[in-house]
């Protein structure tokens, strides 16, 4: 009986406005920042490495900075998330792309589904 109380709530919580992505997809995260008592969107573009299913399910992004890598993960049920834009999508044949993290330049490019 409890566990179906759960999945109701979860089912009010769970976000249905975001688009269906995959590891290896490029995407644009506009995500809140809240300064004083203003709020305003910031992007974080970059390659979705790994994602994670479930209750608490999150994808981590990945993007290159000043030649420095950038990660940051993301729940996805999250509210600070305002909207998920898939920029490109690549063909990758694993669901977890750390090894994007020993590569550099022109090595660490993914191929674009045709």
């Amino acid at each position: 009986m409890s566990n179906l109380v759960i999945e109701k709530l979860l089912a009010k919580t769970r976000r249905t406005d975001l688009p269906s992505f995959a590891p290896g997809d490029t995407v644009r995260v506009q995500v809140k920042i809240k300064e004083g008592d203003k709020e305003r969107l910031q992007a974080f573009e970059g390659v979705v490495i790994s994602r994670s299913n479930g209750a608490q399910a999150s994808f981590t992004v990945r993007k290159i900075s000043f030649g420095q890598g950038v990660e940051r993960i993301f729940p996805l049920n999250s509210r600070v998330i305002d909207k998920i834009d898939v920029v490109r999508s690549s063909k990758v044949r694993r669901a977890k792309l750390y090894y994007l993290r020993s590569l550099r330049g022109k090595a660490a490019r993914l191929r674009d589904v045709e």
